[in-house]
């Protein structure tokens, strides 16, 4: 575990669960807290990945506490499942809500519920699964969404966010993450109104990519032609570890709160650090128009506190 000059206090004790953990900034950020002491819950649709991924953190940290969990964030049965299986466990200390699509369909695609499918993956998936797991959470856990640049470099289509007036792979990439910079911000706003002790923040891994990460059997294996591409881009680029440890910054230090949004340093790379959402991402009338939508989309009814 020398990859990271980020010293991470001692998690013993607590207990994580990271969706999307099978690949790139979610197993770092999963091989991490079991490094530091957590029980991690790593989730994800494939059990051989998830297989692949907990032997690999095994490998590194014979002593990690890990398990997995197949929830695959498309399919709201699937999350409804999982998330059974989690609340019938310990409470939870924290969520990194990481699982999603980065290559989005050229063509529009429906998850099996009829929801456009990279909004459902990347969104609604996580709307669902916090709105069961959230009585779970113990006093002073945090929720960390993931974020991207790409909220920086696209509008929001509040009425078309099934996209069904118009698709393209980068809008619907694009949307997505905006959508759920909108719901963790939300998420925190109702959290505080309700007095309820879990936050809600946003982590950006900046330009992470897996020619500048390094190789984990069964689980990142850039071949020598990526390896030498993503070199070329090293000025503004880093591996998915580094990116990773904004994530576990705004998951596990005390400077870190409710409602913040962290990125790195020099936006695509770099030390974590404080920066500004987006105004749209922020919006308390599209957090409410979004979180209404996210419900009839769900089929479900997510109430915080009360």
């Amino acid at each position: 575990m020398s990859w990271y000059p980020l010293v991470l206090p001692s998690q013993a004790g607590r207990r994580f669960l990271v969706t999307g953990a099978n690949a790139g900034i979610g197993f770092f950020t999963a091989a991490r807290l079991a490094g530091s002491g957590a029980h991690v819950v790593l989730s994800g649709r494939s059990p051989e990945r998830l297989e692949a991924a907990t032997s690999a953190i095994r490998g590194m940290v014979p002593a990690a506490s890990v398990e997995s969990i197949v929830i695959d964030q498309s399919s709201l049965d699937s999350v409804r499942a999982g998330a059974d299986r989690l609340i019938g466990g310990p409470p939870l200390d924290g969520v990194v809500a990481n699982a999603g699509l980065v290559h989005a369909p050229r063509q529009r695609l429906e998850s099996v519920d009829g929801n456009e499918l990279v909004l459902a993956t990347n969104v609604l998936g996580n709307f669902a699964l916090l709105s069961r797991l959230l009585p779970h959470l113990a006093p002073g856990a945090r929720i960390v969404g993931l974020g991207s640049l790409a909220s920086m470099l696209s509008t929001f289509r509040m009425n078309d966010l099934q996209l069904t007036l118009g698709y393209d792979f980068w809008r619907a990439y694009a949307q997505s993450k905006i959508a759920g910079q909108v719901f963790a911000f939300e998420l925190d706003r109702r959290l505080r109104e309700a007095g309820v002790p879990v936050s809600s923040l946003v982590a950006h891994p900046g330009y992470s990519i897996s020619g500048r990460t390094p190789r984990v059997p069964g689980v990142n294996e850039p071949t020598t032609g990526t390896r030498f591409a993503d070199s070329l881009q090293a000025a503004w680029a880093q591996g998915k570890h580094r990116g990773a440890e904004v994530v576990l910054h705004a998951m596990t230090s005390p400077a870190a709160t409710g409602g913040q949004f962290w990125g790195p340093r020099y936006l695509t790379k770099g030390a974590p650090a404080l920066h500004t959402p987006t105004r749209t991402s922020t919006d308390p009338e599209i957090g409410a128009q979004f979180w209404s939508f996210a419900e009839q989309a769900t089929d479900s009814v997510f109430t915080v506190g009360g």
